[in-house]
């Protein structure tokens, strides 16, 4: 027995690792866990028209989940909680009380200057079946037209 031969077995006793080989260390760090990956975009909810705007028969007014805006007079929810126009017009938005607060309603009105809610008993129709009535625009347009 030669004394290399006792050498090599106290190197092996030191360490661990001679036995098994070479031992690879990382060379990237490790990195923390991602939870949507961004793997899905956008839905492009929110306001689609803004208030005073013009809007003709299934123009989409809001895109959103959940009612956030409730639909008021001459418009309408689909069922993914989409509120678009049922005429044409303007439209408005306006707020109502509402059991404990109050509700963001949208609706949309003939002429740009009209306020919502409107009342349909003191003021009358604007719309027979969505149409215009055009018998009030004859009888009230002369009139305002002369005294301009």
């Amino acid at each position: 027995m030669s004394f290399s031969f006792l050498a090599r077995c106290c190197e092996t006793a030191r360490s661990p690792f001679s036995l098994l080989g070479s031992v690879r260390t990382a060379t990237k760090r490790a990195g923390g866990t991602v939870r949507n990956h961004g793997g899905s975009p956008g839905k492009r909810l929110g306001l689609k028209k803004f208030s005073d705007q013009h809007v003709i028969p299934g123009n989409i007014i809001v895109r959103q989940r959940g009612t956030q805006f409730h639909p008021g007079q001459n418009v309408r929810m689909g069922r993914d909680h989409t509120i678009y126009a049922t005429t044409p017009g303007f439209v408005r938005f306006y707020k109502q009380k509402w059991l404990r607060g109050d509700r963001k309603f949208i609706g949309v009105v003939l002429h740009r200057g009209e306020k919502l809610p409107r009342d349909e008993t003191s003021l009358g129709r604007s719309r027979y079946f969505g149409l215009v009535d055009l018998t009030a625009f004859a009888k009230s347009g002369p009139s305002s037209q002369t005294s301009a």
